[in-house]
């Protein structure tokens, strides 16, 4: 009986995410803009893998007025040392300073790069882990006019650890989240983005409030896109896979971490998140073990309905086909990463690159 249940739901899920696959907007390459576009990279203690991000950033083509501005948040590893060393002049390099009060480091670190940024028509704010192709940025200021959007959120393709967990982020929207109604809707609870790469028109991130409207918020990416809307802009996400990778943990502990951070905040409150969590694991892990009750075929086309959703978002999004096949695993581990999020920030221990979150 309970894999009945989730028969229904789970076709109805994965034609969704199908549709979404076939409609999620991608820059596309050999793009140019003559707009004037300032590319803004905070970094905190990012030594060891800023290079390739910067390199990357120098090799830009296609967006003649470019200027790129790096901003070394109390770094103590060397972090200013690396992007002398490899960006010399070419970079406007600005030294951190202690947190106002009310402020996180990122949303603080990105509003003083976007003050730096004089007149530039289009801002574009990179992670230190984010590796571009030499059209990307051209590519995503080009999609933000045509789509006519304040807001695009280009997603890169994950590498490093994590194969297991990190590629629900994608599947999460292709799978819930309307992403045309989402364009469309003035609503700021129906929002998503992703920090990692944003592309903003200036003069709309200036009336939403900038980083200023985000600034104590854990999650500020979709802060942002939440303030985008409700000062009457709108945004969109776009597959940036083919123009963008980003290596965003080395290890499971330090994913382990770095979700744990602000996984608690994604939810709104801990029965919101326990709503979720159950319904994934019925859906989605449920259905394995009833392999072995007396309706194994039912039970069967539950967890390949499961399966295909994921392979048809690693198909649109860049991620490893292979990996799809353990979305009930997946799903079961992301569960235990929020209940840990909650249970650290209960108990106060939240933190991130020594500074409490």
């Amino acid at each position: 009986m309970i894999a009945w249940l989730t028969l229904v739901p789970l076709l109805l899920l994965t034609v969704h995410t199908a549709v979404n696959a076939l409609l999620l907007r991608r820059p596309r390459r050999e793009a140019a803009s003559t707009e004037r576009v300032a590319i803004l990279l905070p970094l905190r203690d990012e030594a060891e893998r800023v290079v390739p991000c910067l390199e990357s950033l120098l090799a830009q083509r296609g967006v003649p007025n470019l200027t790129i501005h790096v901003l070394d948040d109390g770094s103590s590893d060397g972090t200013a040392d690396v992007v002398r060393a490899v960006a010399g002049a070419r970079v406007r390099l600005l030294t951190g300073g202690p947190l106002p009060d009310g402020w996180l480091g990122k949303p603080n670190a990105c509003r003083r790069l976007a003050d730096d940024a004089g007149d530039a028509d289009v801002l574009v704010f990179v992670d230190a882990d984010v590796v571009l192709a030499p059209d990307a940025i051209a590519g995503a200021v080009t999609l933000l006019r045509e789509t006519g959007v304040t807001l695009l959120s280009p997603y890169p393709r994950i590498v490093g650890a994590g194969r297991l967990v990190q590629p629900i982020l994608q599947w999460s929207w292709l799978t819930f989240l309307p992403l045309r109604l989402m364009e469309r809707s003035p609503r700021p609870s129906l929002a998503a983005a992703g920090g990692q790469w944003l592309v903003a028109d200036r003069a709309g991130y200036l009336r939403a409030g900038g980083h200023a409207a985000v600034r104590d918020d854990i999650l500020e990416d979709i802060g942002l896109a939440r303030a985008v809307k409700r000062s009457g802009g709108r945004i969109a996400l776009a597959d940036g896979s083919r123009l963008a990778t980003c290596h965003m943990y080395s290890s499971w502990p330090e994913l382990a971490n770095g979700y744990s951070k602000s996984l608690w905040a994604s939810f709104g409150s801990a029965s919101g998140a326990a709503a979720v969590v159950v319904l994934l694991l019925f859906l989605y892990a449920v259905p394995v073990p009833l392999l072995l009750g007396p309706r194994p075929a039912v039970a069967a086309v539950a967890c390949l309905l499961g399966v295909t959703g994921r392979l048809i978002s690693a198909a649109a999004t860049g991620g490893r086909l292979p990996d799809a096949f353990a979305h009930p695993l997946s799903v079961i581990l992301f569960a235990w990463l929020v209940a840990r999020s909650f249970h650290m920030r209960r108990r106060g221990r939240l933190s991130w690159r020594g500074r409490p979150v």
